[in-house]
């Protein structure tokens, strides 16, 4: 070795990871084996000091969550099998994923049937599914940030069902922002909006702080691109020009609902081609594509900068996304973020569902309280969750017209488990119906396999001092930087914290470009559009993969 051998960046590192899987499973290791190299299998839910949210590393599809589902997929899962082994156990429902659905499938089931007896189970070593939470331990504090979806947001107000059973489980979305939300925090500190060009793609780094009341010639005035980039930007944010004259409103959003945002930037609004990378990505936070692949009528309902002049009427229009015409009709439901995301609805099910797993009795207090995780799976409770389970088989006993129950095989510690109910609901990834029930007609297959999920890259970081080095190394791998909203549990006394959070994040794997951040004093930035933070959070750093929901789904309840 090298005296000074130059140092692995993190790129390099994680760039090296998949070619790092793929020589292993070329040299044929098994799926089992490299997930050991990773990671422990999940540990059982019932051991003492069993507490996923306080894991680090992979936690979205974590080693143990995934291999039997590929296997499944990959047509050789039943060939390694072996015998299958009857739990005896019996139920009435068998909820198949353990997510905010499922959970509140088993909810909603047992509303009806007080004493039925319910087994839900779950591939991933804790519940919640999307919802998941981080916590930290650090200087004898418990920090908390959303592991998986953000908050509580629909395109549409909620039904009245959905409403319905946020009340019961006792949040008051607007009760809740009015008590906890702290929306003047990071104001207050002198944080603002900044914007950060990468050498990759415009030449040299630049971070440009945006100061209240800037207009953008000033903000790029010493941006790295040509005069006529920065003019076109410009026009494009400011001005308020009719690009496609002689059209009414209705005409305008046919035209723009079969042009993508690239195209109308191109083709409409005449702008140079130099812009394009300054906007490239800022749908991915939303779609989890770039905006050559969405359409111009979608991101206006997201009131993306060029359309003002168009004086388009408001509302939704024929051929514009679900997400988007609900917004654009009226502007979408309320919203909530808590400290640990949508986690604490999924803990909140969960205290409806066994009790005396989760401790307290208020949607506040479930912020703080530590489960139980050993009372999930008791023989004598009526409704147990059986985590670290991938379910492989979903079928009727018998002629399925005349079925009296049905069968559910799940893979667990090594072998292949069955337990027998009366009805089943698959509250599981759409993709892997098919593969749980093979019998299904070949129509409902094709309709399971069209929502595709993104898979979005979260890193949870916590810096008591953000150097532009930190940030500029946080960037090349990540799309966006994004401080943390800042919310208490239980009241609006403020503490100024001594140390900073920020979560990047992007939507595909790293893309050069135009990222925001948030500026905290000269040579430091922090991150991007607040969206949540716990308050006063520091922590260690966390990696974790989360595959996420198309936006219209990852962000509702």
């Amino acid at each position: 070795m090298a005296d000074n051998p130059a140092p692995i960046t993190r790129r390099d590192f994680l760039n090296g990871v998949p070619i790092a899987v793929g020589g292993a499973v070329a040299a044929g290791l098994s799926p089992e084996c490299i997930a050991a190299a990773f990671g422990a299998e999940p540990a059982p839910q019932d051991a003492p000091g069993y507490y996923p949210p306080a894991l680090t590393g992979l936690r979205g599809s974590h080693p143990g969550a995934y291999e039997a589902a590929h296997r499944l997929r990959d047509g050789d899962f039943w060939s390694q099998a072996g015998n299958l082994k009857s739990t005896d156990e019996t139920y009435d429902l068998v909820v198949v994923g353990g997510g905010i659905s499922g959970l509140a499938a088993a909810h909603f089931y047992r509303a009806q049937h007080q004493d039925a007896r319910i087994l839900i189970l779950d591939n991933h070593d804790d519940f919640g599914g999307h919802a998941k939470r981080n916590e930290f331990s650090l200087n004898g504090r418990v920090e908390l940030i959303n592991g998986g979806t953000l908050l509580i947001d629909s395109p549409r107000p909620y039904s009245a069902v959905a409403d319905g059973l946020l009340k019961r489980l006792g949040i008051d979305p607007v009760a809740l922002t009015a008590k906890c939300s702290h929306s003047d925090f990071y104001p207050s500190l002198g944080l603002r909006r900044s914007i950060f060009l990468d050498r990759e793609t415009f030449g040299a780094d630049k971070l440009i702080a945006v100061p209240q009341g800037a207009s953008w010639a000033q903000l790029l005035a010493d941006a790295p691109l040509s005069p006529e980039v920065r003019s076109d930007i410009v026009r494009i944010q400011e001005a308020a020009i009719d690009y496609m004259p002689g059209l009414t409103s209705a005409e305008k959003k046919t035209g723009l609902a079969a042009m993508s945002y690239r195209d109308y930037l191109l083709n409409v609004v005449k702008a140079d081609p130099g812009v394009i990378p300054f906007y490239q990505a800022r749908t991915h936070g939303e779609w989890g594509v770039g905006i050559d692949a969405v359409s111009a009528l979608d991101v206006w309902a997201f009131k993306f900068p060029g359309f003002d002049g168009l004086k388009l009427e408001p509302g939704s229009a024929p051929h514009t996304g679900y997400t988007a015409n609900g917004y654009a009709d009226n502007g979408g439901s309320y919203t909530f973020h808590f400290p640990d995301g949508n986690a604490s609805i999924a803990r909140l099910l969960v205290r409806d569902l066994i009790p005396d797993s989760v401790p307290g009795n208020s949607a506040e207090d479930v912020v703080t309280a530590r489960i139980d995780y050993a009372r999930l799976d008791r023989a004598k409770s009526p409704v147990r969750i059986r985590l670290g389970s991938t379910v492989v088989r979903a079928r009727n006993v018998g002629d399925p017209a005349s079925s009296s129950g049905v069968e559910i095989a799940y893979f667990r510690d090594g072998d292949v488990q069955t337990v027998s109910a009366r009805a089943c609901v698959l509250a599981c990834w759409n993709m892997m119906i098919p593969y749980l029930c093979p019998e299904l007609p070949a129509k409902q297959k094709e309709a399971l396999r069209y929502l595709v999920k993104t898979p979005l890259i979260y890193a949870n970081v916590a810096l008591r001092w953000a150097s532009p080095r930190s940030m500029r190394r946080a960037a090349t791998f990540h799309r966006s930087r994004s401080m943390r909203s800042s919310i208490s549990a239980t009241t609006k006394a403020r503490a100024r914290p001594t140390s900073r959070c920020w979560s990047a994040w992007c939507a595909r794997r790293a893309s050069p470009g135009c990222r925001s951040a948030t500026r905290t004093g000269p040579g430091s930035t922090i991150s991007s559009t607040p969206r949540s933070r716990p308050s006063s959070a520091t922590s260690a750093t966390s990696w974790r993969a989360s595959w996420d929901r198309a936006a219209s789904m990852r962000r509702a309840v």
